[in-house]
């Protein structure tokens, strides 16, 4: 791990937004799991761990690269998961492999396809993903594939560990404040459903962004 750290001036803002986007929901077994690709290796090893507790037969691997993951994973984030994956122990043949996803609705449009390719029977799925992913995965899950039933869940850690384990506090915080934009932006655009977000964290967000963490905003207008 690196010496990574939360400054204090902003360690309040960061927290609560941290505690906003994680859901974990309380683990039962499912048709299928679904890790979602990032730059964050610990999903792949965090689904074989959970794999080997019998919580599900199978897992879709999702995502090829992006800006912030070509360098980690040259060959695309879902082929080095299934590598991870395998090396924690996970067999081979409990993985499928989703490699074109370039974005979260396209993690769960082509794993859907994947599913129905293999004539796969899903009615309850785990979306497994980077910890402040979850929220905004389960909002763009249900959007899109609302017949199934999702739960949510990521290594169970503190932000200080999770900071320490990236090795990038800009990076961090940037990704939180950018997966909060999204949340609302992708609702109203319809890519996904509604979620509450309290005043909190509205507030947090926007100091956050007073505070330059802008790099992960998109352009709304």
């Amino acid at each position: 791990m690196s010496d990574a750290t939360i400054p204090d001036e902003v360690r309040a803002d960061v927290e609560t937004l941290w505690n906003y986007h994680r859901v974990d929901d309380e683990l039962a077994p499912v048709d299928l799991a679904i890790g979602l690709g990032s730059h964050d290796p610990s999903v792949a090893t965090y689904t074989a761990e959970l794999y080997g507790r019998g919580l599900f037969p199978c897992v879709i691997f999702t995502g090829a690269n992006a800006p912030t993951t070509v360098e980690r994973f040259p060959r695309g984030e879902a082929v080095h998961y299934r590598e991870l994956a395998i090396e924690a122990g996970m067999p081979d043949e409990a993985i499928l492999v989703e490699p074109d996803a370039t974005n979260t609705a396209e993690n769960f449009e082509f794993s859907r396809k994947l599913v129905e390719s293999h004539n796969l029977a899903v009615g309850t799925a785990l979306i497994l993903s980077r910890p402040y992913q979850q929220r905004r995965a389960y909002a763009t899950a249900k959007k899109l594939w609302p017949k199934v039933d999702f739960l949510c869940s990521a290594v169970q850690q503190t932000i200080d560990d999770y900071v320490k384990s990236i090795g990038d506090t800009d990076r961090v915080i940037n990704m939180l404040v950018g997966d909060t934009q999204r949340i609302t932006v992708y609702a109203q655009a319809g890519y996904a459903v509604e979620q509450d977000v309290p005043d909190q964290v509205t507030t947090a967000y926007e100091r956050l962004i007073n505070a330059g963490y802008t790099d992960r905003l998109i352009q709304t207008s």
